[in-house]
């Protein structure tokens, strides 16, 4: 058995070269890891239609509201509606969404933390405070430090996601997502059920901005949407990046 002592004389030079190296090569479409210069805090909450405003029924709801830690990753999903419905209606599509929940899957309350219409209106989804950590019930295995987000349609083959309700998207993920986390990485979530597409304990590697079939045996968020979320990784990351006091500091290449 040996051992070696370093000394500042030791890491001083490798201390420099880790400061002057390049960042990461251009168009690098994804990191390593969920940590990186990307705080969030400097974005503004987008404006959210509150569950009172759409009329959910609290009185389906079972149980008070549980709290999980900030949102490491991002769920898309669709609800499965025709696409033709008229704005105006959302809410009245949301209170069959929290029905169907409670009543068909048995749960405490509506399973998204956040929904979007087509026309780009953002709303409350699970009761608990949209600024808080809610503990959702949208991706069976993956609920804790992750937040569920649906789209109010169908976006399978042949379907279009109208523009507004991607930039709904960005908005309401760019923000929710905890600070320090790169919408451009993966990130490793220990699945909480078999029923996943991951044993229970099981480790998995997955997008930051992930679709439920990513976690789950389902067709959801439809062929369509699933497919733009490269692009929507993309826009989350730069509107992060973009967001008043989130000027970040050059990303440092390991010297070996």
């Amino acid at each position: 058995m040996w051992s070696r002592r370093i000394t500042l004389g030791t890491l001083l030079p490798l201390m420099v070269l880790l400061v002057f190296q390049d960042g990461p090569a251009p168009h690098e479409q994804r990191r390593e890891t969920a940590t990186g210069p990307r705080p969030p805090r400097g974005l503004p909450q987008p404006a959210v239609v509150s569950r009172k405003e759409w009329h959910a029924d609290e009185g389906l709801v079972r149980e008070r509201p549980q709290y999980t830690g900030a949102a490491k990753a991002v769920f898309v999903h669709h609800t499965g509606n025709p696409n033709d419905y008229d704005c105006a209606e959302a809410p009245e599509l949301i209170q069959a969404v929290q029905s169907d929940h409670v009543e068909k899957d048995g749960w405490d309350d509506i399973g998204y933390n956040f929904l979007v219409d087509r026309c780009g209106t953002i709303y409350e989804g699970r009761a608990g405070g949209v600024g808080r950590s809610v503990l959702g019930a949208h991706t069976k295995g993956f609920n804790a430090d992750t937040v569920g987000i649906a789209a109010i349609g169908n976006f399978g083959a042949g379907a279009e996601v109208p523009k507004p309700m991607m930039d709904a998207l960005v908005e309401i993920a760019a923000w929710k997502l905890a600070p320090g986390v790169d919408p451009l990485a993966t990130v490793e979530l220990v699945s909480t059920n078999a029923e996943s597409r991951f044993d229970e304990g099981q480790v998995a590697r997955l997008d930051v901005i992930s679709g439920h079939r990513d976690s789950y045996e389902t067709r959801c968020p439809g062929d369509v949407l699933y497919g733009l979320l490269p692009e929507l990784r993309e826009r989350v990351a730069r509107l992060r990046d973009t967001a008043p006091g989130s000027a970040a500091a050059p990303r440092l290449r390991p010297y070996f």
